[in-house]
């Protein structure tokens, strides 16, 4: 009876049994969207469903090759690339004279976009270049993030304020690292003596520094995800995943918001490509080496990235297990461009690691908290636990727009908003699809191998950190951080998919969603609210985290006017109230102790201290409703914020300082 039963299991096809199975979980979880108004839960299991299927008929079809596909004219090959260098650079040119990148700014992108995924995708064999293609990825990937960092006056972002004026500028300043001995980077300061040391290099302040060193690194990321996907498929289907990566929302995110994060994400896809190269050839002793200062390296950035870092880790060790002992022991992996692939054992890098990392947190500062950075972690998770965790008890609420960026207007969703929900959501949708027929693809006994499994145990680890813990109302872990991090898996296990789409589908069918894909999937990454936080193209539904030359200016003038007092030395009465995210920069840069204004309909805004800029006359200002931390994007004329009984203590014809006498 065993013997029979092993027999059927080894005979059994594991990518169509899950392929059917993930039909079944999509109906399962159809119905959620009757309980849950959230965006991913009435989305993903159409995802699902839609992959799982293509899937099952890619199986049911002639498999040819995809050399078979319709290719572009020699002549239109030729012109292409021009195209896309002269538009990147008409993108800076652009964004220098509106002073910002503007919707003109983002259509172009998203055009130069589909003309660079159009090319890995349908240039014949002659006229396809590896390096051309690259390049086109690269000068880009620059061109869409660096004119955000030139044309602002200040940071993109409200992380930086804390970063480089106050924890950058006292190492500076100070001449040591005990000048931030009470903030949690003191245990993690790459990122920060990096900058200084650029600034001490350049002779420059620390925002040139800052944009010279970390922010021109950022853009050559998508380079790593190509050198991953090379190991594992062909050159244009490594190209293409370094274009999809390129122009992503998040990883554009973290290329104008320029924080540890974007250090760690940097860091993380060398990491990645060095532990997926080490499965695939000879790998020596300095291979290993390599690959443990790296990760150290990253340890020492920032603790977010260190624990996707881990995840990792941990997936390949998984994967070994799986394709050594598992159901996928003894498969013949057709990812084997190098004469065959090895397993790596990798258990003793992952327990150094995360022995490191645990004894650099167990005594890493906390601003503000007696204990380390550690056991307060591990006490807001047992309190999430304990109080806050359900199911579908969703972060940010169970509206629609909790999907996207932003805040939840009250009442239902107008056209601009679901476009915006919409804008911001389909690229990632588009990214789901591809990485679950890619999934699908990989676990074929035949083409199991340690680094494809790495690639998705890693993948679907992310997701449960991204998707899985928010339904239940725990997002301790910041899962919009990992988002860009998993991107990168995500982007090598697409293009795997769609490879096997090329080959498997009706010619004619897969042009058709290759077409849709080149033509939608820059254009919206591009245009959503994590790609554009700098200038949002729905500006009174996604808030602006940058600010005008008056607007920095009011927050320099008001500490020097007041001293820049502490909050202790206040009352409550005396703190500085206005619109969130402009609240954070007083007290991040600490000019003055700020909090968001409460403004709700029922009564008069009765704030002491209060400042009025422009816009929150129409842009997506959030203030509080409440005293429970409820709020709202609203625009509010100056006369509500300062009242009558209220006099203008500070104008400087953007921004206005108002006091009670």
């Amino acid at each position: 009876m065993s013997t029979q039963l092993g027999g059927v299991l080894r005979d059994l096809r594991i990518d169509n049994a899950l392929a059917g199975l993930g039909v079944l979980l999509a109906a399962a979880l159809f119905p959620l969207r009757f309980f849950a108004d959230q965006i991913y839960i009435e989305t993903i299991p159409v995802v699902l469903g839609a992959a799982c299927l293509l899937y099952l008929v890619g199986v049911r079809s002639r498999t040819r090759d995809d050399h078979a596909l319709p290719r572009l004219p020699a002549r239109v090959s030729a012109v292409l690339p021009s195209l896309v260098f002269v538009g990147s650079a008409a993108l800076v040119v652009v964004a220098v004279r509106a002073g910002e990148r503007s919707i003109l700014f983002y259509d172009i992108a998203g055009l130069l976009g589909t003309l660079v995924l159009g090319q890995v995708l349908f240039a014949s064999e002659r006229a396809y270049s590896r390096n051309w293609l690259l390049a086109q990825v690269v000068v880009l990937a620059a061109a869409i993030r660096l004119p955000a960092l030139y044309v602002n006056p200040g940071f993109v972002g409200i992380d930086l304020y804390t970063h480089i004026p106050r924890l950058a500028d006292a190492i500076l300043t100070e001449g040591t690292l005990n000048a931030i001995n009470d903030n949690k980077h003191f245990a993690a300061p790459f990122y920060h003596l990096y900058v200084v040391a650029s600034s001490l290099l350049y002779d420059s302040s620390l925002r040139v520094a800052l944009h010279l060193s970390v922010g021109l690194l950022v853009p050559f990321a998508s380079l790593f995800v190509f050198s991953t996907a090379n190991l594992l498929v062909g050159e244009r289907w490594a190209v293409l995943a370094a274009a999809l990566y390129a122009v992503a929302d998040y990883p554009i995110e973290w290329g104008i918001h320029v924080i540890p994060t974007s250090m760690g994400l940097y860091l993380f896809l060398g990491l990645a490509f060095m532990v997926v190269r080490l499965m695939r050839v000879d790998n020596r002793l300095r291979d290993f080496l390599l690959l443990a200062v790296v990760s150290v390296a990253l340890i020492l950035t920032h603790q977010v990235s260190t624990f996707i870092m881990l995840v990792l880790l941990g997936s390949a060790l998984v994967a070994r297990l799986l394709v050594e002992y598992g159901p996928f022991a003894g498969s013949a992996s057709v990812f084997d461009p190098f004469g065959g692939e090895k397993t790596v054992k990798i258990l003793g890098l992952l327990v150094f690691d995360a022995g490191f990392t645990l004894f650099m947190w167990s005594f890493t500062p906390y601003a503000g908290a007696d204990q380390p950075f550690l056991s307060l972690v591990l006490s807001y998770l047992l309190e999430t636990l304990r109080s806050g965790a359900g199911f579908l008890n969703l972060v940010g609420g169970t509206s629609a727009a909790s999907g996207g960026g932003g805040a939840a207007s009250s009442g239902a969703p107008t056209l601009v908003q679901e476009i915006a929900l919409y804008i911001d959501t389909t690229g990632f949708l588009l990214f789901m699809l591809l990485t679950f027929v890619g999934c699908l693809y990989v676990v074929h006994r035949k083409r199991a191998s340690q680094a494809t499994f790495t690639l998705l145990v890693s993948t679907a680890v992310m997701l449960v950190f991204v998707l899985g813990l928010p339904m239940f109302g725990i997002d301790n872990f910041v899962p919009q951080r990992w988002i860009a991090f998993m991107y990168a898996p995500m982007a090598i296990l697409g293009v795997v998919g769609l490879g096997y789409l090329s080959r498997s589908l009706d010619a004619r069918a897969f042009v058709a969603f290759a077409v849709l894909l080149a033509l939608v999937f820059p254009s919206v990454m591009v245009m959503s609210s994590n790609g554009t936080v700098d200038a949002p193209v729905f500006a009174g539904e996604r808030e602006r985290l940058s600010y005008t030359e008056q607007e920095l200016d009011a927050v320099d003038t008001i500490g020097a006017m007041t001293g820049s007092p502490d909050r202790d030395s206040l009352t409550g009465r005396q703190i500085l109230h206005t619109d969130h995210p402009y609240q954070t920069v007083f007290t991040r840069t600490r000019s003055y102790p700020a909090a968001p204004a409460i403004v709700n309909e029922s009564r008069p805004v009765d704030h002491e201290i209060v400042v009025y800029r422009d816009y929150q006359r129409d842009g997506a200002s959030f203030f509080l409703t409440g005293e429970n931390g409820s709020g709202t994007i609203r625009d509010i004329p100056q006369s509500r914020l300062c009242g009558p009984d209220t006099g203008e203590v500070y104008v400087n014809g953007d921004v206005a300082m108002c006091s009670t006498p």
